[in-house]
């Protein structure tokens, strides 16, 4: 299997996945993210104990790229404090305006699987959605 494959493969079954895709009991961060050009949303859930991110969740609707970022998303930043999740969110804005070195990319683990996506620009605004959303949540604009 090529690389190509397997990065559509994981954005796929992210984009269909359920398991991240829930409200989070006892949220203390909410925060909706919209893109208007396309219609993507997502309201992002955090909850952040002792500075960790302990549970993450969202809802929404949008194509297969902004629901499989805002899943894989999630997956990157369960059980991680909350600068090592503002240093994924850099790396992972980064890998999509093309800045950011190789090796690099690896910390993103299988969010990773949208770096192509920096060749569609059209596609950009979907990948970052989440992220975005993650990284006001953080900066304390947060409707909670």
């Amino acid at each position: 299997m090529d690389l190509k494959t397997l990065y559509n493969q994981i954005i796929t079954e992210n984009s269909r996945s359920r398991r991240n895709r829930h409200p989070v009991e006892g949220a203390t961060h909410t925060l909706e993210g919209v893109n208007p050009s396309c219609g993507d949303d997502i309201t992002l859930q955090l909850r952040v104990v002792d500075g960790v991110v302990e549970d993450a969740g969202f809802t929404g609707n949008g194509c297969a790229i902004s629901q499989a970022s805002a899943s894989l998303m999630i997956d990157d930043i369960l059980g991680k404090p909350i600068e090592e999740a503002r240093r994924l969110i850099g790396l992972f804005l980064g890998m999509v305006k093309g800045t950011v070195r190789p090796d690099e990319i690896d910390d993103l683990e299988d969010a990773a699987a949208l770096q192509g996506i920096a060749h569609t620009p059209a596609r950009t605004k979907c990948a970052v959605l989440a992220w975005h959303t993650l990284e006001e949540a953080l900066s304390g604009k947060t409707e909670s």
